[in-house]
């Protein structure tokens, strides 16, 4: 069964003014459910906010605490780009622990998603770019605490570098990070992944899924992962006002299949975040996420 981690505090605890588009994390569900693709059975709460234990095993203590104390200072917090709020910071546990519960329906049924998270400029001691904790970082080192996962490898085909999750994993072994990004676009000050792809400006699907067949064909005869982290953004939509890549929403599904592919065919289990997305009509960030959803549904059940 396919299952997906929601919570209302997802979109119900950020600021009014940083709603949109963060009102996809309502309309997606709701997509799917009206579309029968899912049936509320799929959706799960977290059960509970992730415990200090499994933050702290990513994050530094002095940094959570300032967070806990709602007592970043003014240019830290305008780093993250949210205000500070008890519920805020609620709402970041509530993702952490949706990840962490993912990974583990995703090694019970070979995938699980999260309809929030992808929090990857999260680091181990700051919060940038509207994450202040990273899921996929905190869900893997907690696989590999408990002994569920030995070799991890986190796809980042979010437009923006998953910069936080490479300074966490930078002297790690046991997980290897790939990110394929704009080369021009935020993080102006990029981390080293084990393997990044700087794309240009303008990039066309074609280009796009070309060079991430390519990557992929090259993890699969080098790696030997046990587990997997897919960061789908669709923010690589040429409608995207943040993007800068020229990626339809048919080639952007297409790049998901193909991850979906490579997991299926090594019979890695997956776990999904969904990442950004800032195209001016919310139905097009609606579509693309959704897709994603549908493929998870059709490919794995």
């Amino acid at each position: 069964m396919l299952k997906i981690a929601y919570h209302p505090s997802y979109c119900h605890s950020l600021p009014p003014g940083h709603r949109f588009p963060m009102e996809k994390y309502e309309l997606i569900p709701q997509q799917l459910l009206h579309e029968g693709y899912i049936e509320k059975s799929n959706l799960f709460e977290p059960s509970k906010m992730a415990d200090k234990a499994d933050v702290l095993a990513v994050h530094c203590p002095e940094y959570y605490q300032k967070l806990l104390d709602l007592n970043l200072s003014r240019q830290e917090e305008r780093k993250t780009g949210f205000p500070l709020s008890k519920e805020l910071i609620e709402r970041e546990r509530w993702i952490m622990q949706g990840t962490i519960e993912t990974s583990l329906y995703a090694l019970e049924y070979g995938i699980s998603l999260n309809i929030a998270g992808g929090t990857h400029h999260a680091f181990t001691n700051r919060g940038e770019g509207f994450c202040l904790l990273n899921d996929q970082a905190i869900a893997a080192q907690y696989l590999l605490n408990n002994g569920l996962a030995k070799n991890i490898l986190i796809i980042d085909l979010d437009v923006h570098q998953g910069n936080g999750t490479a300074e966490i994993f930078r002297d790690k072994e046991q997980v290897f990070t790939f990110s394929m990004h704009g080369k021009n676009n935020y993080p102006l000050q990029k981390e080293l992944s084990d393997i990044d792809v700087e794309l240009l400006d303008g990039t066309s699907g074609t280009e796009y899924l070309n060079i991430l067949s390519k990557h992929l064909t090259h993890l699969q005869n080098t790696l030997n992962p046990d587990f997997i982290f897919y960061q789908s953004g669709v923010d690589i939509l040429e409608t995207d006002k943040l993007g800068k890549l020229g990626v339809s929403i048919d080639a952007c599904k297409t790049r998901d299949c193909m991850v979906f592919t490579f997991a299926q065919v090594n019979k890695i289990p997956i776990v999904c975040s969904m990442g950004g997305g800032y195209s001016p009509k919310l139905t097009d960030i609606v579509t693309a996420h959704a897709n994603t959803f549908r493929l998870a549904q059709e490919m794995f059940f």
